[in-house]
């Protein structure tokens, strides 16, 4: 089979921490074009990851001339929608990174782009393929949680500030930490729940650890002049039938019950939760309340060659399946606006001060 042809637009750490290493290790597609603002960059990443000749570009547009069938686009957020809508309408299939936009308008176009081309348009929400993700949306999806009507989505860290790249450039991130880790896990509860019809949103959003001068940080201290996003924000969504969400988030805040994985549920016939990476099940059976806690202890072995189990390797076959044999995208970009959504929402209502309903 000829593998097919892949571009890379963005050639930082994301693109060589997850979609370069997992393109190469699911083995569908070639890399063939490389291109990044900082021209170094891209041709560092055609000569580590690259096939013979791969080409390097400055200007995406230059590269999306190359007769390619799939781009992944790894830039600031501010630049998914344009890069995206350019790659689908040269013809490209497109996964994305998280978060799918900036707003609600563009996540529209670019889902309008794909559906206009005829063009997979995916978002890079691999914590969909974590191993308890996919179990738990199992039971969800054969009914074992009955109807999931309340959850609570943690995305908390004590102190975790990323200090590279763009991350605390409200211009071109559009946000802090809802934003970047937010997203994943109310991405996740909505998946979950499979609701997308959100009908009222409530946010908070604080600024208030910012300016903290060589602050304790996982990464180290942060510039307080560069560091123009929040630091915390809460949400508050209440769903067309009555289902509600709570939205936590944090890069930096003082609690001690950091969760950044994957949401509370509560359904009426069982919760889940993901409580130190450990998946439990509660209900009541036979007069009797109980906890089981699956095991996803196995399988994360190499055997014979074959790379081990990640969520990111999963991501990248998923995306490279469809393409080739037209089996179901994970992530689908409809879902994936609305996710933006509501985070632009909850920015929204924290400016105004006030609850916003929508018409969606």
């Amino acid at each position: 089979m000829n593998k097919l042809k892949v571009g890379i637009i963005g050639c930082g750490g994301i693109a060589n921490g997850k979609h370069m290493p997992s393109i190469q290790a699911a083995g569908f597609a070639d890399m063939v074009a490389f291109c990044d603002i900082i021209p170094e960059r891209a041709k560092e990443s055609a000569e580590k990851f690259g096939v013979k000749g791969a080409k390097v570009f400055e200007d995406f547009n230059e590269m999306l001339k190359l007769d390619l069938d799939a781009v992944h686009v790894c830039t600031p957020n501010s630049s998914h929608a344009p890069i995206t809508i350019a790659a689908l309408n040269a013809g490209c299939h497109v996964l994305c990174e998280k978060p799918m936009a900036m707003n609600y308008a563009e996540a529209t176009a670019m889902c309008d782009a794909a559906k206009k081309n005829g063009k997979a348009l995916t978002i890079g929400y691999q914590r969909r393929q974590f191993k308890a993700s996919q179990y738990l949306k199992k039971l969800i999806d054969e009914g074992d949680l009955g109807d999931i009507y309340f959850a609570k989505a943690p995305a908390l860290r004590r102190r975790g500030v990323p200090t590279w790249g763009v991350f605390l450039d409200e211009e071109k991130q559009g946000g802090g930490p809802l934003i970047d880790i937010g997203t994943h896990v109310l991405d996740l509860t909505l998946w979950f729940m499979d609701n997308y019809q959100p009908e009222t949103v409530c946010g908070s959003v604080y600024r208030k650890l910012a300016d903290t001068k060589n602050a304790a940080n996982e990464w180290g201290p942060w510039d307080p002049a560069q560091y123009t996003v929040e630091d915390s924000a809460f949400g508050y969504i209440k769903m067309k039938n009555g289902a509600t969400i709570m939205l936590e988030t944090s890069w930096a805040i003082n609690r001690l019950d950091g969760l950044d994985d994957l949401p509370i549920l509560a359904g009426t016939k069982a919760g889940a939760d993901y409580i130190g990476r450990e998946l439990r099940i509660n209900g009541e059976r036979n007069s009797q309340l109980y906890v089981t806690k699956p095991s996803f202890a196995s399988g994360g072995v190499a055997f014979y060659g074959a790379p081990p189990y990640s969520p990111e390797l999963e991501e990248a076959k998923t995306f490279y399946n469809h393409i080739i044999n037209g089996t179901p995208l994970c992530v689908l970009p409809q879902q994936a606006a609305v996710v933006t959504l509501i985070l632009e929402t909850i920015y929204k209502s924290a400016r105004e001060n006030r609850p916003i309903t929508l018409d969606v």
